[in-house]
């Protein structure tokens, strides 16, 4: 049998410290796996579900969007997708009792672990304006309400639907086409707090916001880099590649403010050898202070300029646009400046630029540590323009990689789950539906926040996620929430979320990943798309938690029926019953999705995309070519006495939902509210090493904001840089503070004092 949900709230703020790892994986990850697995599913249940993970005939890890190869290991998963299907596939359970002896300001005071740790919600609930808790509602009452709200609007865009990265591709194509019907462009996403920057930059410069290397390209080529980013920890079944690419040849260059230990060396758990002695994987370790990528690729691409024969001036001069202006650019990139920003020794470039000019294939590799700055969108853009010089995109074994977090992000916004559609995309929409969809912008995450805030939209409703867990600024973002008529939550578990209520609120509990999904016309499939565009299907095999759940299309089309009613000829009730019609629609919609069910039969491990720069050096930017761009060079500028802080995820963490109190591979066990600083830094500004202190960013106009209480830990990160761990630093984060182009809130670069205080 599984364990009971803990009882009463662990304390987080008085974690046990030891010296931090050096390898990943191994054994360690596999009793940890299990124990968390049996502790959660029980003996029996653990062995059916993860035998089924990320298996042509199972159901897609609600985790990471890391692909799969063709050739399956019966094992295909990793200690993290190992804990989220534990979590999802639980037998603990929240039921009406829960509610009615938990109260929403019991809730408010529970912790985001605490929360998640009560198991799958079993039916809808409804919180009435002025209630103190959630009561059980039918679900035809549930839809009425929202029905309700949002008719009673005096503007579609007073609404805000968001999607979170786990919504399969059929559920996100129709909840942004009942948008659309609905009148509103309003689809904020979790892409616009990890790689809007990604896509804001690869779109100016390659024509399309994805990545462009495959599974396979990683294994061939000569060299990656790996920047702003830990595979350990947040995508570990990349490690495996990236073990594979190295016995191919390749070397990896890892930049980073801190150490990872995946990056050091990965014990692989699914070979003998690899559990034993492992593979060492980085080459040449830069560690670099934070926000200093631009600055670093900058002066690579100087170096490049000035080496005879290292630019592909073939590629250069058929593909692409702007090489004089960015050149002109490049070419006054300094080294002192460079060194500053960085915090990098001179011979460290160099040796990195040596290994740059051997390497015939290059991938560079990043994930939130460039996303989430003010620069962000000009790093990016330096780091393609680093590819483009050497004619590194639309070469096997080269390219760019953006690696994405939650398993489907990437589909939601190929399925339309994007608040700035394309004119090409709405108007497909419209003549397969016979609508008008509208064409001006609707809100991303950081103006839906503002919206709700400023009293211009007044309906929330959330496919998923944990938002105001996720979101920048807490305080602002749980006041702006209770501004809200009503907010509505799909979900599977409890969070931080369903605790700030607006004045009316409604739990809508759905089918995860793990849950066989039968609907009128029998059982169903729903597909995902990886982060390097590979589409699949993913089949639940589990009895659903409850006989009250329904599946996330069933829930958008039963609420679109309630809203729109009979003047809507969109047939809502027929793609309840069976998915493959909408796959027909989104076939006929969306580019390279034609014949959608027929190549999901013909290939049971999915399809690529098309993907033009990729397949054919194909550009589809403005000049038609890629662009290259030049910008000047910016890094954060601390004044003295400060800190860089970094948020960041711990080893028992993945995105907002926390497994665990420990971060083994840090060294940290038991508890959450740490700050991870230099040993020098630390004697410099008086902190001895288990010293409690709180947070406190400093912002240009003036304001503050406090992170109470943090264990100090002395740590080897970059000089001058600190870590912390998100949700609990987001208050430091003010809603404005965003990247440049993208809107994404810059969590990666904040600048802190530390106040010394006693324990919590």
């Amino acid at each position: 049998m599984a364990s009971k949900p803990p009882a009463g709230d662990p304390v987080q703020d008085a974690p046990r410290v030891a010296p931090p790892q050096h390898a990943a994986a191994g054994l360690p990850a596999i009793g940890h796996t299990l124990r968390m697995s049996q502790a959660q599913m029980g003996v029996r249940r653990t062995a059916r579900t993860l035998l089924k993970v990320n298996q042509k005939d199972g159901f897609d890890c609600p985790g990471c969007a890391w692909p799969e190869g063709d050739k399956r290991h019966v094992a295909e998963f990793c200690e993290n997708g190992a804990k989220a299907v534990a979590e999802e596939a639980t037998l603990r359970r929240v039921t009406p009792d829960f509610f009615a002896a938990h109260p929403i300001a019991d809730l408010t005071t529970r912790s985001g672990y605490w929360l998640g740790q009560q198991g799958r919600i079993t039916q809808p609930v409804y919180a009435a304006e002025g209630a103190d808790r959630y009561e059980p509602v039918s679900w035809e009452r549930a839809f009425s309400i929202i029905a309700e709200e949002l008719t009673a609007l005096g503007s579609p865009d007073e609404a805000v639907f968001y999607t979170s990265g786990r919504t399969s591709n059929e559920a996100a194509f129709l909840l942004q086409l009942f948008a659309r019907e609905f009148g509103t462009n309003n689809l904020p996403d979790c892409s616009n707090m990890c790689h809007e920057s990604s896509g804001s930059a690869l779109t100016e410069t390659i024509g399309i916001g994805k990545g462009s290397v495959s599974l396979e390209d990683l294994h061939q080529a000569d060299l990656i880099i790996v920047a702003g980013q830990n595979p350990g920890t947040n995508h570990p079944r990349m490690l495996s590649a990236l073990e594979k690419a190295k016995a191919s040849g390749a070397r990896i260059i890892s930049v980073n403010p801190l150490p990872e230990a995946g990056l050091e060396r990965f014990k692989n758990p699914q070979t003998p050898q690899g559990m034993i002695r492992g593979a060492a994987l980085t080459d040449l370790f830069l560690q670099i202070r934070i926000g200093g990528d631009q600055a670093l690729f900058r002066l690579l691409n100087k170096l490049i300029l000035e080496t005879d024969g290292a630019v592909d001036r073939r590629f250069v001069e058929e593909h692409t646009h702007g090489f004089e202006a960015f050149a002109a650019t490049a070419e006054a990139a300094d080294w002192d400046e460079t060194l500053a920003a960085t915090g990098l020794e001179r011979g460290d470039i160099e040796r990195a630029l040596r290994m740059v000019l051997a390497s015939q294939r290059t991938i560079v590799c990043w994930a939130m540590g460039l996303t989430q700055h003010k620069h962000s969108v000009a790093t990016i853009r330096e780091v393609v323009n680093f590819l483009l010089l050497r004619g590194n995109i639309g070469r096997p074994g080269a390219g760019v990689c953006p690696v994405r977090g939650h398993s489907n992000v990437q589909g939601d916004r190929t399925m339309g789950i994007f608040e700035r559609p394309s004119a090409g995309f709405l108007d497909a929409l419209d003549r397969e539906f016979g609508i008008t969809s509208p064409r001006h912008h609707g809100f991303d995450v950081v103006r839906a926040i503002q919206a709700l805030r400023d009293g211009r939209a007044k309906v929330f409703f959330a496919m998923g996620g944990n938002f105001v867990g996720a979101t920048p600024d807490t305080e602002v973002t749980e006041a702006a929430m209770r501004r809200a008529r009503l907010t509505v939550h799909v979900s599977t578990k409890l969070n931080r979320s369903h605790a700030v209520t607006g004045r009316r609120a409604l739990i809508l509990p759905t089918l995860g990943r793990t849950d066989k999904d039968v609907q009128k016309s029998g059982k169903q499939f729903v597909t995902v798309e990886d982060s390097m565009g590979l589409v699949h299907a993913s089949r639940g095999n589990l009895p659903p938690a409850s006989p009250h759940l329904l599946s996330e299309p069933a829930i958008v089309a039963r609420m679109a029926r309630a809203v729109l009613g009979a003047a809507s000829a969109t047939p809502w009730e027929r793609f309840e019953e069976d998915y493959a019609t909408i796959r027909d629609r989104i076939a006929r919609v969306v580019p390279g999705f034609e014949d959608f069910n027929a190549k999901l039969a013909a290939s049971p491990g999915g399809f690529a995309l098309p993907h033009g720069p990729r397949d054919e050096r194909r550009f589809p930017t403005k000049t038609g070519r890629a662009n290259f761009t030049a910008a000047p060079v910016e890094y954060p500028e601390v004044p003295e006495g400060r800190l860089l802080l970094q948020t960041l995820r711990s080893h028992d963490q993945y995105n907002t939902t926390i497994y665990g109190l420990d971060d083994r591979y840090r060294g940290i066990r038991g508890g959450r509210r740490v700050v991870l600083v230099h040993p020098d830094d630390a004697r410099e500004l008086g902190l001895a090493d288990g010293a409690y202190t709180d947070l406190v960013s400093e912002w240009t106009d003036g304001t503050e904001r406090r992170a109470a209480g943090f264990r100090v830990v002395h740590y080897p990160t970059a000089r001058g840089c600190a870590a912390a761990y998100y949700p609990e630093t987001n208050v430091l984060v003010p809603l404005d503070s965003t990247a440049d182009v993208s809107n994404t809130p810059a969590s990666k670069s904040v600048i802190v004092r530390l106040e010394q205080s006693p324990p919590a």
